[in-house]
């Protein structure tokens, strides 16, 4: 049987700035998928793409192309309303370990399907896999029973959700086209829509650590998402929100999680705790329990109560000790004045220190990583401690600190940008 279309023509249609048909589209990912493009042809297509862009018609229908590579899962049987949250990644973003018990103790369900670190962003199951014990591969049975006896669970994503993403998604890396908006948007909706969840909130990052360094980036794929999850039916809004210096004071898997546990017992930094309700209230009017308060299920227990479920339900040890780096150094003020630290700077210090990984099946350290004394704004004394550095392999410690050179300063006033720059609804 002939093709339908022509690899070459598709891509002639948007090279010259074209608009691509609903059939050539569904065409070109399905045939990419099962390996009739070939790789150099769905490059120039991607290449195309970044250049001259695509409108919402040709987006909304990429996107569902590829959930159409493979299997939807389907939460609308659950006793429970089902919301998830998905964040375009950050230096020391944990918001997800205190948020999705927190979002179930007021009474929705949250299947949080997360992935991996790669480079300086942390990646949520290797903060969950230093606690002993603990799963992340899940049955979808599994998943399914969690959230109805949990109402969260957060673990790998099953592997046949969005299946041309991760093909097109390895092409993208190696040929200079993950900037481009439209594709960007896609990656993460489709599989996100294919989780099957009725609501959505998108925690889109700006700033030196974040994947979008500038606000009006940020803002575009912010706005892209929505329209992306609205032309799907899901429920979506986006908050952008600011990465110009670390969240919380703590950057690495075992060091966040202690962290997490700390804001969902009353306490924690300011910065995290704020991010926390603005998300999970985000969320609970989503799927219309906004007449519930968030801030009371951290202040009487609930969501540690939901935490403590949550790990034991995926084999974890919610008492057990936490893994701690065999190696220490820290690092001092030179002078007195108003502290300034950079998101990546401390985001590659912490990867560097062993937090993080280069390549997809590199191990990572459970204890290492960068403690914050002190943040953006504080007054610091000479000699005063600003961080801690932790690592097993103490040869990391000099590669760490060049990653640090020009990462802080200290100076006059160091504002803190507001936490929550926009807000994004349909």
């Amino acid at each position: 049987m002939a093709p339908r279309f022509a690899a070459v023509d598709v891509i002639r249609t948007k090279r010259d700035r074209g608009e691509l048909s609903g059939d050539q589209i569904d065409w070109v990912v399905d045939a990419y998928t099962r390996g009739e493009v070939a790789e150099e042809q769905m490059s120039a297509l991607a290449m195309a793409i970044l250049l001259n862009g695509m409108t919402r018609a040709e987006t909304s229908r990429w996107t569902t192309a590829m959930i159409d590579s493979g299997s939807r899962l389907d939460f609308t049987d659950l006793p429970r309303p089902s919301v998830d949250k998905h964040s375009t990644g950050g230096v020391g973003d944990k918001v997800t370990l205190p948020l999705a018990p927190l979002v179930a103790a007021c009474g929705a369900a949250v299947p949080q399907l997360s992935g991996r670190g790669l480079g300086h962003t942390g990646g949520t199951l290797d903060k969950l896999e230093s606690i002993p014990g603990w799963r992340a591969s899940l049955t979808l049975p599994e998943i399914r029973r969690q959230l109805s006896d949990v109402g969260a669970v957060v673990c790998a994503a099953t592997g046949d959700l969005a299946p041309a993403d991760r093909k097109l998604y390895a092409l993208r890396d190696v040929t200079s086209t993950v900037e481009a908006v439209p594709l960007i948007a896609s990656s993460i909706m489709s599989k996100k829509i294919a989780e099957g969840t009725s609501a959505l909130v998108l925690d889109v990052k700006t700033g030196s650590g974040a994947f979008m360094k500038e606000l009006g980036q940020s803002l575009e794929l912010a706005r892209a998402m929505v329209d992306l999850g609205t032309d799907a039916g899901v429920r979506t809004v986006a908050v952008v929100t600011d990465m110009s210096t670390p969240l919380g004071r703590t950057a690495g898997n075992a060091l966040e999680v202690r962290e997490s546990v700390e804001v969902l017992a009353g306490g924690g930094p300011a910065d995290l705790v704020e991010l926390t309700l603005v998300l999970a209230r985000e969320m609970l009017a989503a799927v219309g329990l906004d007449a519930v308060d968030p801030a009371d299920a951290l202040a009487d227990g609930r969501a540690m109560d939901a935490w403590r479920r949550m790990v034991a339900a995926q084999g974890g040890d919610p008492d057990a000790a936490l893994p701690v780096a065999r190696h220490t150094s820290e690092v001092l003020a030179e002078a007195d004045g108003v502290l300034d630290v950079d998101a990546l700077a401390v985001g590659v210090a912490a990867w560097r220190l062993g937090a993080g990984r280069s390549r997809r099946d590199e191990a990572v350290q459970a204890g290492a990583g960068v403690e914050l004394h002190a943040v953006r704004g504080d007054v610091v004394r000479r000699g005063q401690r600003l961080m801690t550095l932790h690592t097993d392999t103490p040869e990391r410690f000099e590669w760490a600190g060049q990653a640090l050179e020009g990462g802080w300063s200290i100076g006059g006033p160091a504002d803190r940008p507001p936490l929550v720059h926009a807000r994004i609804t349909a």
